[in-house]
């Protein structure tokens, strides 16, 4: 069947496309595209900006804060959604993001840094929010979660070649960060655009919700994306920065870890995916919380006993792979949610799940110049309050069943 880019074609005809034209495939293919650029602008950042831009721990967490801007803005999403449709926007913002990032390497100052960051992240999560909305409306609920875990492990598999290439030919060919940031954000770039002309509109047989809304059985969902934004952003701001600041990491030796990680993923994100699917949101989110809390009391220790390099890697590791199991955050939305309210909800809640983020970077900034530990032993009292909420979902959460307490207020109200 053929069907015009700019013509919306009907998800339940989608079978009669080619596999790699499918709704499944394109979510592949953005799947790898993205982390091509924004894993690789992570994975030299702190090596960047400590040896050409002189950043000590405040500018970092700035920089950060900036980052962070666009997914605080993320509800913004739901006004462009009334002129584009949500693929487009997606794949657009994808181009930005490769765009931003290919740029980076030319401005080496705090002026450029900030600026370039602001644009690749405005494309960064305005992508995630859509991709997010429409992996939920494209996939069924029964497969949702084992389909999740695979697509974090096809996102890791393509920057497990890009970091690859990173720590082969870094000092092999005296590659510069300009290079290596140009070379990543065009491939993502390019990809995108690809994908831009090369798929249909896919319509989804639910209406999606154009309005800002904000529903109160959603409560329990609103506070776990609040937590997990802020817990998030200890671990992205900091366990990296502690690598290069207090135990002297190079660019290859960074990208090694970050290697590491992305392996571990393509064997375990499936897994994580069919254990949520097997065990349900809850217990996943459990064992998620548990360990984080786990983790970054030793991160703590690591500053207040002086316990060593080998241990922070093996930390580093571990908290990477426990983030993977936050998929059970979007399968129990899933769950609960009208299908029309997916889109707009998935802005909120990226909106939300960026409130801590627009000021703790830079707040815990400075708690790192008196006490990095500290920063730590917080991010564990975060992790250790999202433990105390994952108890409240429940084991087949439903519309009227959103959480443990939904039929016990019900009774109330009756």
């Amino acid at each position: 069947m053929k069907s015009s880019r700019f013509a919306p074609f009907p998800l339940a005809q989608a079978d009669q496309l080619p596999l790699w034209r499918r709704p499944v495939a394109l979510l592949f293919l953005t799947a790898m595209a993205m982390p091509v650029a924004f894993a690789t602008w992570s994975a030299l950042l702190n090596n960047f900006v400590i040896e050409v831009a002189n950043f000590d721990g405040s500018d970092i967490g700035w920089l950060h804060t900036v980052r962070e801007i666009p997914g605080f803005l993320a509800i913004g999403v739901i006004a462009i959604l009334l002129f584009m449709r949500e693929q487009i926007l997606g794949l657009t913002s994808l181009i930005l993001l490769g765009v931003a990032t290919a740029l980076t390497g030319f401005f080496p100052q705090l002026g450029g840094i900030l600026t370039l960051t602001m644009l690749s992240s405005i494309g960064f999560h305005y992508y995630e929010t859509v991709n997010q909305s429409l992996q939920l409306q494209w996939l069924d609920k029964e497969r949702a979660p084992k389909v999740l875990g695979q697509l974090l492990a096809a996102g890791s598999a393509a920057t497990l070649v890009a970091y690859g290439l990173i720590m082969l030919t870094w000092r092999t060919f005296e590659l510069s960060y300009t290079s290596v940031y140009m070379v990543a954000g065009g491939i993502t770039a390019a990809i995108a655009l690809f994908a831009l002309f090369a798929y249909p509109q896919f319509e989804a047989p639910n209406p999606q919700v154009k309005k800002f809304i904000l529903r109160r059985r959603y409560w329990l969902y609103y506070l776990l994306q609040f937590m997990a934004g802020a817990r998030r952003q200890i671990f992205t701001v900091f366990a990296g920065f502690m690598m290069v600041e207090r135990f002297g990491f190079d660019v290859h030796e960074v990208t090694g870890l970050f290697l590491i990680n992305l392996v571990a993923n393509i064997f375990f994100a499936p897994l994580i995916g069919r254990f949520v699917q097997r065990f349900g949101e809850q217990r996943a989110l459990m064992v998620e919380y548990t360990g984080l809390v786990c983790v970054f009391l030793a991160y703590g220790g690591i500053y207040w006993f002086g316990w060593g390099v080998l241990l922070a890697s093996i930390l580093y590791v571990i908290d990477h792979m426990f983030f993977a199991m936050a998929l059970a955050i979007k399968t129990y939305f899933q769950k609960i949610a009208d299908p029309g309210d997916i889109a707009p909800t998935a802005a909120v809640a990226f909106t939300i799940n960026h409130i801590a983020a627009v000021f703790l970077p830079a707040l815990l900034g400075y708690l790192w110049l008196v006490s990095p530990g500290a920063v730590f032993f917080l991010a564990a009292g975060m992790a250790a309050t999202s433990l105390l909420l994952s108890m409240l979902i429940p084991r087949h959460p439903c519309k009227g069943n959103e959480t443990r307490l939904s039929r016990f207020v019900a009774a109330v109200a009756e």
